[in-house]
């Protein structure tokens, strides 16, 4: 048995257009085209290099954080307190509740990233993130453990007594 395709004006033409574009696109089409994807591909690499090149946030004390609401800070300090209630954690630098100058607060769906929070009384830290006020006072939500860094060694307590 024998098949005759029939084709329409419209679906020959189509075919042609198809299977000669590449001859019919000129030199200065594809100079075009492939300037403006360059162009493209190099924005976007500046773009993203500008992201990673940007500016490590400021470091201060806890007695200037209340200047700097709605910027992105690294607040240093020592804690003084850690409590821990079974939705929140808060983390007192320089002084305990009610007058610490400066609150990190932790809540219960990030804590696990933390480890042991009461290990850090005493120590000196650096809380890293975008300060803003509650209540008065300056404060940093932790979201990551990647924004807490310890600066100092734990103290031991498990040093041998010498008679």
């Amino acid at each position: 048995m024998v098949r005759f395709a029939v084709r329409t004006k419209s679906q020959h033409r189509l075919k042609n257009l198809i299977a000669d574009w590449p001859r019919r696109v000129s030199n200065a089409g594809m100079k075009l085209v492939l300037s403006i994807l360059g162009a493209f591909t190099l924005t976007s690499y500046l773009t993203l290099a500008g992201e990673t090149n940007a500016a490590a946030p400021a470091r201060i004390g806890t007695a200037d954080a209340d200047k700097h609401y709605g910027q992105e800070m690294i607040v240093t300090g020592k804690v003084v307190q850690v409590t821990l209630k079974p939705t929140i954690v808060f983390i007192n630098l320089d002084q305990p509740h009610p007058d610490s100058p400066f609150v990190a607060v932790i809540h219960s769906d990030t804590t696990n990233q933390f480890g042991d929070l009461k290990s850090l009384q005493g120590r000196s830290v650096e809380i890293q993130g975008t300060l803003k006020e509650y209540r008065d006072k300056p404060e940093i939500i932790l979201r990551s453990a990647s924004q807490l860094k310890v600066l100092d060694a734990p103290v031991s307590t498990n040093t041998p007594t010498i008679k």
